[in-house]
């Protein structure tokens, strides 16, 4: 039988299902919640937090903490060791090498083969019968698929056990009918050295006839320059005249999305956007240009922390899905089929859309700048920038910026390091354009740069070409989900990227 056929019927199921718990969202969570109390019952963390006496919200608000890794990690490290039924029932086998960029230390997420087949790979069908929804003539599935991916390495405790990116674990179990179309080999995919693999990747990938890329932007974007210089073109569909669709995420897609555009001319290439991560898949772009359908049904509860109030694992105000607002942004926290209770994720949003419940995510809780009650957040930066970008004709590879602390009666101020891909025609305009587009997106970091009250005109360098390469490779995270963190509220991944430029800094002075 044809796949479009077989795949038609799975999508009327899935599109029917996904309606259901737009219209039904609180029901949806309701039922998910009493699924995961019922099976976290059989665990050693279930009798720990005396799940049997929890029946409702209230008694899990009450008796279940917070956590962050720091919680969370000696319970994960006796599952590394092989022991069942620790904070999901059964063994669980895969680790997810976490992508963070603050910490030198891994961490382990783990994967079990309920978040593996209920959450992380429902995702990815969802992301494609949603495609498959808006565009029903499509000829996706008669091309490859081409899968950017992280890499993989046997847990050394345990023989039968792997951690890795999890993308990587997602490669190593997936079902037959993807396998037959994905590429590069699970060899390359699963290559360590980055700048190795981006050349293997290539010369596997461009003679092939692919209708379909899934990846982060910065290494896609890496990836796809390098096949245009490799075959001496200028338009990727010069190489692959079948490429219809990128499906993206693990950063915000608006500071690539000129340079993609540049590269794939045409109006009929498409992008969906995906958040996901290795504790869950979480949302998919279910509208053309739209934000972020909070997917309701893959095993995980929702709650949530507003900003205003965060303190960690120690915050008080916590909130389930029916009392969230508009426009606050929020810190998320999870209970999930993989055996994470109440996990501060790390990451911020705020709700677009309440009816269905749609986000975007606007940073992390950990990266921003407040130095000044400025409160500039991720979502500021990369729209700011990308802002900048386009009203100069400049291309952006990676950025960061912290804050210039107040000394010997000086103005405080934020400093940039910027790598871009093309340079801006006028730096200073650059540099104007940012700060202008920030001061119309933030309204209190306007109100401390009004006649520089608090803030002056934000300081700039001009990155040399590779730097933010060399650091990732330093820290060893280069390649796969790793990135550079946008905003540092303080000086030190700063001040350690700085170093690395060798006097090569171009300062954009201040006006």
């Amino acid at each position: 039988m044809p796949f479009n056929t077989i795949f038609g019927w799975f999508i009327k199921k899935r599109i029917h299902q996904i309606d259901l718990f737009r219209k039904h969202p609180i029901e949806v969570q309701r039922e998910w919640f009493e699924r995961l109390i019922r099976s976290g019952r059989a665990t050693v963390y279930g009798e720990k937090y005396n799940f049997n006496e929890i029946h409702n919200y209230t008694d899990f608000q009450e008796k279940v903490p917070l956590q962050d890794y720091e919680d969370v990690k000696i319970w994960v490290e006796r599952s590394l060791k092989g022991e069942e039924d620790v904070l999901w029932p059964g063994e669980t086998k895969w680790f997810a090498k976490s992508s963070g960029t603050t910490s030198d230390r891994s961490k382990f997420i783990p994967v079990t083969k309920d978040s593996l087949e209920d959450c992380h790979y429902k995702g990815g069908k969802d992301l494609l019968a949603i495609y498959y929804s808006h565009f029903p003539n499509t000829k996706l599935y008669r091309g490859k698929h081409l899968v950017v991916g992280g890499t993989a390495e046997q847990n050394t405790l345990r023989p039968d056990s792997y951690t890795g990116d999890l993308s990587s674990i997602i490669l190593k179990n997936l079902p037959w009918w993807v396998e037959i179309k994905r590429i590069p080999s699970r060899e390359t995919a699963l290559m360590s050295e980055w700048e190795e693999k981006i050349e293997k990747l290539a010369e596997e990938t461009m003679e092939e006839d692919v209708s379909s890329i899934s990846g982060v932007p910065s290494w896609t974007l890496v990836l796809l320059n390098r096949i245009l210089e490799k075959k001496g073109k200028k338009d990727i569909r010069e190489v692959w005249p079948n490429l219809e669709l990128l499906m993206h995420g693990g950063v915000s897609f608006k500071p690539y999305e000129k340079e993609f555009r540049s590269i794939i001319p045409h109006d009929d290439m498409h992008y969906i956007e995906s958040y996901n991560a290795s504790e869950g898949f979480f949302g998919i772009q279910d509208e053309v240009g739209g934000d972020l359908l909070l997917m309701l049904d893959y095993g995980i509860f929702f709650e949530f922390i507003p900003m205003s109030k965060f303190a960690g694992t120690d915050s008080k105000e916590i909130i389930a899905l029916k009392d969230v607002e508009l426009n606050t942004n929020y810190a998320i926290v999870i209970s999930t089929n993989g055996g994470l209770w109440r996990y501060i994720l790390g990451d911020t949003v705020s709700f677009s859309s309440l009816d269905p419940f749609r986000v975007k995510v606007t940073g992390r809780t950990k990266h921003f700048i407040n130095v000044f009650g400025e409160e500039v957040i991720v979502d500021n930066s990369d729209q700011a920038i990308r802002k900048a970008c386009e009203l100069t004709d400049a291309t952006l590879k990676d950025y960061t910026a912290c804050p210039i602390y107040m000394e010997e009666g000086k103005q405080g101020g934020h400093e940039w390091i910027v790598e871009f891909s093309k340079d801006p025609k006028d730096f200073k305009l650059f540099t104007q354009f940012l700060d202008d587009e920030l001061r119309k997106l933030n309204s209190d970091y306007d109100a401390k740069r009004t006649n520089n009250l608090t803030l002056n005109f934000p300081l700039i360098h001009k990155a040399r070409s590779g730097l933010f390469d060399d650091w990732l490779k330093k820290k060893g995270k280069l390649g796969g989900q790793h990135k550079v963190p946008r905003l540092v509220n303080n000086r030190e991944i700063f001040e350690d990227i700085i170093q690395l430029q060798k006097g090569a800094i171009v300062d954009i002075k201040r006006t």
